[in-house]
């Protein structure tokens, strides 16, 4: 029989008001038949109904026990086996006597029935007098009601309630307090709901400790999205109101809001603080005013030793006296409990942070001076950042300046000259030439939209980005492509950012690059945004290059930017330039475009230095850049190209070509025989992985470049051979013995170069090079 169920429930009289199904299986009557009988009359029937029943009834020991019901006193009949034994008996009282756990057992009508002995001792009483009061007046939760109808709904439908974190308001005598309360539901043998088992566990520890976590989460997350040393104040006023306190009150060093350098500490006694941001249940003073902290004041002790302190407020306390402002806000909030904490930053003072908690809330622990001063800490560095943004927007021309290059990078086979006109706020034009293997130059001209800070620091990761796309020998096409991907980015990652000053506008950016190969004199161009290069030819005659328009980087989607393949003659001028100078410089017509065209074989810097000359007598409204490159051929005796075939003996042939050339380059030995091991295996690599025709090309220039071309399509791979295998180190070793490689690819097929320094080439360049 399962254990714990009631057999018979026999009143005064005798007779039966409860029959449980154990009594159903022992004497055969269902309790229809049983209520209401005297219990003699059935044991007698039982026993008279014959040996089994007998022997049955002999085997079976049953306890009777009295239980009050109401006014009544009715008798409870158990199965031995079913009574709990002293044991069990011990273990319960030891719970409700030792255990930490406040328990309560409640009737049907919510009232405590019996309460451990921590219950009664957190109510300051004895457990009598708190038997038959109902439960929420024996816990004094916040809100009675709402536990009520908890407690209820557990009653009704038996589905328990675990962990439910509960609340106890403070009172003058009593801190808060919360608990983990949980409610199961007491059943009869019956089934039936015969009151509740209510558990409440102290957790107000621990789940202080998460709110304090919590705290430092939102803090590190939430302050510091405004480059603005007011908006970081204000947002860990924000932070901090109503979660940890009910006033918080943020003041800073005057030197600081104007994005001076912090002074160091001690600060001196005279120093202004203006009021940054102030958050509470009651008006603050106003966001602005500027004083000084009176000597001998918490506040003015935290500008000397940087120490954060907990302030327990009595009204007789002089440092009030001595300073009337915050004492009049004491007053007004009945705050008795304060942590002054300081904004510093490596020694260097930026504010300090007052928190205040008013008469309805807990006083301060010590462990909550730690969570202040990790959250001033934040807030310092957050403050010093727009601290110093604000600085850098005050000279954005100079970040501007450093972000360009000082002077155009020296090229053998191009000469470069750059025209800029900044303008007064800083803007985001820039131009680059860049080395490219296989002795090609890159010229690049670039402008991001709008002035100040915000566009010279977008100019700057563009130009970083397209640098670092260089690296990976593409197409101009491809290059603005992968170049418009990165502009997206940014331009979301600036449309994320909240609306201020320097995020105003959206991002656009324009851009034209053109790449010059002086061993074939071609040039393949695409454009983003910007107008067309213009050509100045040896004869003097002029024309725009039919370039196809391309959108703005970041608005093309996936559409491609078009480009084209042009050639030009030694000696061309190509002239680039920003949409500033699309009417004065690269249109039709105009004095400077007229200029252009008689530019023959002038230094190209004293080009420039006549163009801004006639620029400066017109109105400018935007920053104007201009980059000009003349182009230089590349002599042949610094090439070797030669037609190979596409078996086997294709790379003996080529190793001796290189040998040959490379003798009569002068080139080391030890040089010539690192080239001669590349070329075999970049020729090998393509009779086993290309198609043909094959084609090796040494370029001799600043680098030794070694080019083997052919019809595929497929990207060559480095991989790591095992020990047993006879091939798949080729370009394994290239890359172990070439300063850099890499793969570009033609209209048809691909080229995979490598390129070296050599001794020679050390050599020119030391002599080319311009002065440091």
């Amino acid at each position: 029989m399962p254990s714990g169920d009631v057999l018979v429930l026999i009143d005064e009289s005798g007779r039966v008001i409860e029959w449980g199904r154990p009594a159903e299986d022992l004497f055969g009557w269902s309790a229809e038949e049983a209520l209401g009988r005297r219990v003699a009359t059935l044991l007698r029937e039982a026993a008279a109904g014959g040996e089994r029943r007998r022997i049955l009834l002999d085997s079976v020991e049953v306890l009777v026990k009295p239980v009050l019901r109401g006014t009544s006193v009715v008798w409870q009949v158990h199965m031995a086996g079913d009574v709990m034994p002293g044991q069990d008996a011990a273990i319960l009282k030891a719970v409700f006597t030792h255990s930490p756990v406040r328990l309560y057992v409640l009737d049907n009508q919510l009232r405590v029935m019996r309460m451990s002995t921590i219950a009664g001792e957190r109510q300051g009483t004895s457990v009598r007098p708190l038997s038959g009061t109902h439960f929420t007046e024996a816990c004094e939760f916040s809100d009675p009601e709402e536990e009520t109808v908890v407690a209820q709904r557990v009653l009704e439908s038996g589905e328990p309630v675990v962990n439910r974190l509960v609340r106890r308001d403070r009172t003058p005598d009593r801190p808060t307090r919360i608990y983990s309360v949980s409610h199961f539901r007491l059943e009869d043998s019956a089934g039936r709901a015969v009151g509740l088992v209510t558990s409440a566990l102290d957790v107000t520890d621990r789940e202080n400790a998460r709110n304090r976590l919590a705290l430092l989460d939102t803090v590190r997350t939430r302050v510091g999205h405004m480059l603005n040393v007011t908006h970081v104040c204000s947002e860990l006023v924000d932070a901090v109101v109503p979660a940890f306190a009910g006033i918080a009150d943020v003041e800073v060093i005057e030197d600081v809001v104007r994005g001076e350098d912090p002074p160091l500490a001690p600060v001196h006694p005279n120093a202004l603080l203006r009021r940054a941001a102030f958050r509470g249940w009651i008006a603050g003073p106003p966001i602005g005013v500027k004083r000084s902290s009176p000597v001998g004041t918490p506040f003015s002790d935290i500008l000397t030793d940087l120490r954060p302190c907990l302030v327990k407020i009595e009204e007789d306390d002089p440092w009030l006296a001595a300073d009337p402002a915050r004492a009049d806000v004491i007053r007004r909030s009945g705050a008795h409990s304060l942590i002054v904490a300081p904004l510093a930053l490596r020694g260097r003072v930026l504010g300090l942070v007052s928190i205040y908690r008013h008469q309805r809330e807990d006083p301060f622990e010590e462990e909550d001076v730690t969570v202040a001063s990790a959250m001033c800490a934040h807030t310092a560095l957050c403050i010093d950042n727009a601290r110093q943004f604000m600085r850098e927007w005050i000279t954005a021309r100079t970040v501007q300046r450093r972000l360009l290059p000082h002077r155009p990078a020296s090229h053998a086979t191009a000469e470069i000259a750059q025209l800029h006109l900044p303008d007064p706020e800083g803007g985001g034009a820039w131009s680059d030439a860049i080395a490219l293997p296989g002795a090609r130059t890159a010229l690049i001209v670039g402008d991001v939209a709008g002035k100040g800070i915000a566009a010279a620091i977008t100019m700057g990761l563009l130009r970083t980005a397209i640098h670092t796309l260089a690296d990976l020998d593409l197409q101009p096409d491809e290059l603005l492509a992968r170049l418009s991907d990165t502009t997206a980015r940014l331009a979301a990652a600036r449309a994320a950012l909240p609306p201020d000053p320097v995020n105003r506008e959206p991002l656009t950016a324009r851009c034209i690059i053109a790449i010059y190969d002086p061993v074939d004199l071609t040039c393949t161009v695409a454009r983003a945004g910007l107008p067309d290069p213009v050509a100045v030819f040896p004869d003097g005659t002029s024309a725009p290059l039919p370039v196809p328009p391309g959108p703005p980087l970041a608005e093309s989607g996936s559409a491609p930017f078009p480009a084209i393949t042009v050639s030009l003659p030694e000696g061309t001028t190509l002239a680039m330039g920003t949409g500033a100078l699309a009417d004065a410089v690269l249109a039709t017509s105009g004095s400077v475009r007229l200029f252009l065209d008689s530019i023959g074989t002038r230094p190209l810097r004293d080009v420039c230095d006549d163009i801004a000359h006639m620029l400066t007598d017109h109105h400018r409204t935007d920053e104007t850049l201009m980059l000009l490159a003349r182009t230089k051929a590349l002599p042949q005796d610094r090439v070797l190209t030669r037609d190979l075939p596409a078996g086997p003996q294709a790379a003996p042939i080529a190793r001796a070509a290189a040998r040959r050339q490379l003798e009569a380059w002068d080139v080391d030995e030890e040089t010539a025989f690192t080239t001669e091991l590349i070329v075999s295996e970049l020729v090998g690599n393509a009779v086993r992985y290309g198609a043909p025709p094959l084609r090796l090309r040494l370029i001799f220039e600043r680098m030794l470049t070694c080019e083997v071309s052919d019809a595929a399509t497929s990207s060559p791979q480095v991989k790591h051979a095992r020990t047993v295998d006879e091939t798949g180190r080729g370009l394994f070793i290239i890359a172990s013995l070439a300063d850099q490689w890499g793969t570009h690819y033609r209209t048809r097929g691909k080229t995979v170069w490598a390129e070296q320094p050599t001794r020679a080439a050390t050599e020119r360049k030391g002599d080319t090079a311009e002065p440091a």
